[in-house]
């Protein structure tokens, strides 16, 4: 096993809910290889889209460590995070999060705009072309598909090639052809791109393409499953 690029040490996670404090993940540890696909299963409620934010510097631990290339998130600045999920971090939701004012190509090409990058359009392109949605690069989000809408959001998320691929359900809103084309550009994220997937689902068929099934309870990890 290859260094990890994502590693979470020890992690807790609380919130306050009417100042009552409210234990969502509980000394969980793991870690992801670049080029691999973890899948996060568990019931609604177990913690897997925290464990996601977490993984992603979206959210930060009530204690332990969640490190990504051995820097612990927590210690960056906000400048230093910033950088991190323009740069590094990709994010793939149930809900797609299109904006719906944007074409197709302006919503996959917003990223590398917010970070100031070169060449944006060509590389919102190429990337449309991957998924097979270049033809489509004019249309606004109601104008296509769930499955069509989760893959323009499959091409934002790796538009500038990300170090790491979160995806939250990502085939939870999908007939069952098009969840298994998601998967399908999914697993070429990890193989082509060298992306870390960490992927949170209810799907058995989802959780079969990766190569670490992490099975959570109640906040707590019953059980981590290698293929």
């Amino acid at each position: 096993m290859s260094l990890a690029r994502v590693e979470l040490r020890g992690v807790s996670k609380s919130y306050s809910n009417g100042g009552q404090a409210v234990d969502v993940l509980h000394d969980v540890s793991l870690a992801a290889a670049a080029g691999t696909i973890t899948a996060l299963v568990g019931r609604s409620g177990c913690g897997k889209t925290t464990l996601l934010n977490l993984a992603g510097a979206m959210d930060f631990p009530t204690s332990g460590q969640v490190l990504i290339d051995g820097r612990d998130t927590a210690s960056l600045s906000e400048r230093e995070l910033t950088g991190l999920r323009r740069r590094r971090v990709g994010f793939v939701f149930q809900f797609f999060q299109l904006l719906p004012t944007l074409t197709v190509l302006e919503n996959v090409e917003l990223p590398l705009l917010l970070a100031g990058a070169v060449k944006s359009s060509e590389t919102a392109l190429d990337r449309l072309q991957w998924v097979g949605l270049a033809d489509l690069a004019a249309r606004l989000p109601f104008q296509l598909s769930g499955g069509q809408m989760q893959r323009v959001a499959i091409a934002r998320a790796l538009v500038h090639s990300p170090d790491v691929l979160i995806a939250d359900e990502p085939t939870g809103n999908l007939d069952t052809a098009s969840g298994d084309q998601v998967l399908r550009l999914l697993a070429d994220a990890a193989a082509r791109f060298g992306a870390t997937v960490l992927m949170a689902t209810h799907s058995a068929e989802a959780a079969a393409i990766a190569q670490v099934r992490v099975r959570l309870r109640d906040g707590r990890i019953q059980a981590i499953e290698s293929s």
